[in-house]
């Protein structure tokens, strides 16, 4: 069954939306970022949904679609500021949800600057704090497709490990000792995986994963989500290398934030602080593994202009009073950064 023939059944399957029968259908397909998903923009007349698709004959992205329909719908009875779902075909895992347009917050950063986008981030990082407590009542690990919760394992598969093999190994063929650097990782995930882990986690929250509809926020690809301490979230956002925001900034955001979460939980500040830096750096790790990854294996070059922004914001992390018993890191990141501008000296 073609996309459009799935696309006409799961309009039709919506019943009570007259507006849609017996219309022309016209699909505009989507290029995703580093997604295999397949979307479009089905429109008929002055209406629009949006269209996501998994791969074909893909079980994982099965599993993700059917996530993403379940996480997304809990989102939504929440209060959580994300598209609402008009339905879902169980068989094809075809979903067709709100269109939410084209500006992201990382294209309105690129258009306007910060300082004119700042309001923006303020309002995310209010908004992800009720996300992350609120939709926590009632989450059912079930739905989850990758993991049920952040822990200590994915952590050094997924984050740390991911860096040492994509980033370290496969792109810059670095030569270390890969025994002193893992106890290191298992040092430091140990270390964050102390922070409590009961609350609702995006895990990919950053400004391309952020939509400007009328002017307020608008929260996607959250079909990754699962229980999770609730620091990962907003480093995600605040050393998001797309957009490089600057210490200043970060601060200011990182105060809003607890303004925000203290209207909802009675979560420490401090321990939150303290908590953040450590998880940052296991985000900051991931990130790196990923574009690495994406970049090389993948063959999506966009990916590649951003491994320099976030090396030194793994530096800079690094430097903190809180990383000091992570030497090994440190070692690698400049090694990394080392090898790095080779590559920009052998390109030029």
């Amino acid at each position: 069954m073609t996309p459009v023939q799935l696309i006409e059944r799961a309009l039709a399957s919506l019943g009570q939306n007259a507006d849609w029968k017996d219309q022309a259908l016209q699909l505009e397909a989507l290029v995703p970022d580093g997604s295999s998903r397949r979307f479009f923009r089905v429109q008929a007349g002055a209406k629009s949904m949006l269209a996501v698709l998994p791969p074909e004959n893909d079980a994982p992205g099965m599993e993700e679609a059917r996530a993403f329909h379940a996480i997304g719908l809990h989102l939504g009875q929440s209060g959580a500021p994300t598209p609402q779902i008009f339905g879902f075909d169980q068989a094809s895992g075809l979903a067709l949800c709100e269109d939410l347009g084209e500006e992201r917050l990382y294209e309105r950063v690129q258009a306007q600057g910060i300082k004119a986008s700042l309001y923006l981030y303020e309002q995310s990082v209010r908004q992800l704090a009720r996300m992350q407590v609120r939709a926590a009542d009632g989450f059912e690990t079930s739905w989850c497709w990758d993991t049920p919760v952040y822990d200590r394992e994915l952590m050094l598969k997924r984050e740390s490990g991911y860096f040492l093999q994509a980033c370290c190994t496969d792109l810059l063929g670095l030569d270390f000792d890969r025994t002193v650097l893992e106890q290191t990782c298992e040092q430091l995930a140990n270390d964050a995986a102390k922070a409590p882990v009961s609350y609702f986690l995006h895990r990919d929250f950053q400004s391309r994963n952020i939509m400007i509809c009328n002017e307020q926020v608008r929260f996607i690809d959250f079909q990754g989500g699962r229980l999770g301490p609730l620091a990962y979230d907003l480093a995600s956002l605040l050393i998001d290398p797309y957009i490089q925001l600057s210490r200043e900034e970060q601060v200011h955001l990182l105060d809003v934030y607890l303004s925000a979460l203290a209207e909802v939980s009675t979560y420490n500040p401090e321990q939150f602080r303290h908590e953040y830096v450590l998880l940052a750096l296991q985000r900051n790790l991931q990130i790196l593994g990923a574009f690495a990854f994406l970049s090389k294996v993948r063959r999506k070059p966009f990916f590649a202009q951003f491994l320099g922004p976030a090396l030194d914001s793994l530096r800079g992390l690094l430097a903190k009073p809180e990383a000091a018993e992570y030497a090994a890191l440190k070692d690698i990141c400049e090694q990394c950064r080392q090898k790095m501008n080779e590559f920009k000296v052998a390109e030029g």
